[in-house]
């Protein structure tokens, strides 16, 4: 019994942090970058690099404690009913890493600096490649959280 509440608790734990982390990354795709690409000027230049800087900080934890507790349910759910969705879940969590790491990282780890140390001439080029892999990022780690809601619901 201790050990069924133990996986619901987690489950729940694991789609409310996995949850928040998709309505943050939403919200820079599709609010707060469009909102900084209008801003007169390098505003919005400046209001990326202050941006990049602040979630770099937060975001890294967040995917990091989120794959870790989708990991810990899969274990514990290994060979159940929903065990199908939280491993789907799992790996795409864990492709949403290697596509932060492989791409959207180094280019952030960049532009975090362009405010001060000024800006390369391809900024506005870079910057739109961090937009279309991070959509895709959004669009993969969204459809984690709704595998990881149906195995919560099953």
């Amino acid at each position: 019994m201790i050990g069924a509440r133990m996986q619901v608790a987690l489950a729940v734990v694991t789609v409310v942090v996995v949850g928040g982390m998709v309505g943050v990354e939403f919200a820079v795709a599709a609010f707060v970058n469009p909102i900084f690409d209008r801003l007169p000027g390098d505003n919005g230049l400046h209001a990326r690099s202050e941006g990049g800087r602040i979630l770099g900080r937060v975001m890294p934890f967040w995917y990091v404690t989120s794959l870790v507790l989708a990991v810990v349910w899969a274990v514990m759910t290994w060979g159940s009913d929903g065990g199908w969705a939280v491993k789907a879940g799992v790996a795409l969590l864990a492709s949403s890493v290697v596509m932060s790491v492989a791409v959207l990282v180094p280019i952030n780890s960049r532009a975090v600096k362009w405010a001060q140390e000024g800006a390369p001439p391809d900024w506005k080029e870079q910057t739109r490649r961090w937009d279309r892999v991070h959509g895709v990022r959004v669009g993969v780690i969204a459809l984690a959280f709704a595998l990881f809601t149906v195995a919560l619901a099953q």
